[in-house]
């Protein structure tokens, strides 16, 4: 679909990744001439990944092992990238989590530990990049993977709509403010494209695919889908657009508005299992990042 070599010359910052969908969007790019620099919680995971995708397509993937929820430690790890290899030209906020949940049921931490991800955590990073490009006179392109249920809420994962709907007033509000210099933000809302993290906490017990008779095109995302947005967004031609988050869900939201409405029929019995799985991905999760 792309040129071989169209992202030559970019640098790009993607946070979350190591695994999922910001592996999948980093190997794209690397694919397509990008230098690419991912960031995440775990270092192990994301050497690992690095060194996988050098091997497979050659290029330059460097990693930065970051908690960023932590503001000054967001900012250090940008510095670190701009004294190391020079201005980033793009960042794909695609660091999250989520659970489901009845929002009766969270915990003040359980709220937070999504939301300092999500909404202050991709808030630092945009930060962070922004005013070292305005400083320097670059321009420069953010995308932030969003979901659909910013157009229209969603029960039992309320943190993370509320989260997400915040980053999508932050991609319409920054293109405005920073358009004058050249910096483009906008946001990709994807359907199901099923990644082992979001299946264990979205879907436990069950698989994406359970939704596949009720969208209009009758079945979940191909990744490849996904990773050729994030590379027309990300790459030159179209700089004019900005300020917009594109649904790529093959008009499920359209057709059947929020998510997760099927969830009000579960039982007590199923929530407690549902949790059980939950807090089982959690802690394989945190024994990885402190191996």
């Amino acid at each position: 679909m792309f040129k071989e070599g169209i992202l030559k010359g970019k640098r790009i910052l993607i946070t979350g990744g190591g695994t999922g969908l910001g592996k999948e969007i980093a190997t794209r790019y690397l694919q397509l001439g990008a230098e690419v620099w991912i960031a995440g919680r775990r270092g192990a995971v994301l050497e690992e990944t690095a060194q996988g995708l050098m091997k497979a397509h050659g290029g330059k993937v460097g990693t930065h092992a970051v908690d960023i929820r932590d503001a000054q430690a967001v900012d250090a790890m940008v510095q670190h990238i701009w004294d190391s290899a020079g201005p980033l030209t793009g960042l794909v906020n695609n660091a999250a989590g989520n659970f489901i949940s009845p929002t009766k049921d969270l915990t003040p931490n359980g709220f937070n530990a999504i939301a300092n991800i999500v909404f202050h955590g991709s808030f630092y990073v945009t930060h962070a990049v922004g005013k070292r490009w305005i400083a320097g006179g670059h321009k420069g392109s953010v995308i932030s993977i969003l979901v659909t249920w910013v157009h229209t809420g969603s029960p039992y994962v309320v943190p993370s709509a509320m989260s997400k709907a915040g980053l999508h007033i932050m991609t319409k509000s920054l293109a405005v403010e920073w358009g004058k210099y050249g910096i483009r933000l906008n946001a990709i809302a994807p359907g199901p494209f099923p990644t082992e993290g979001a299946s264990k906490r979205l879907r436990p017990g069950g698989s994406f695919e359970d939704s596949n008779d009720i969208n209009p095109m009758r079945r979940i995302g191909q990744m490849p889908e996904l990773q050729n947005l994030a590379t027309f967004l990300m790459a030159d031609g179209c700089e004019w657009l900005t300020g917009e988050t594109i649904a790529v869900d093959g008009a499920g939201y359209l057709a059947n508005g929020a998510g997760f409405t099927g969830l009000d029929k579960l039982t007590d019995a199923d929530w407690e299992q549902a949790r059980a799985m939950i807090k089982a991905q959690n802690d394989k999760d945190r024994a990885g990042r402190s191996a």
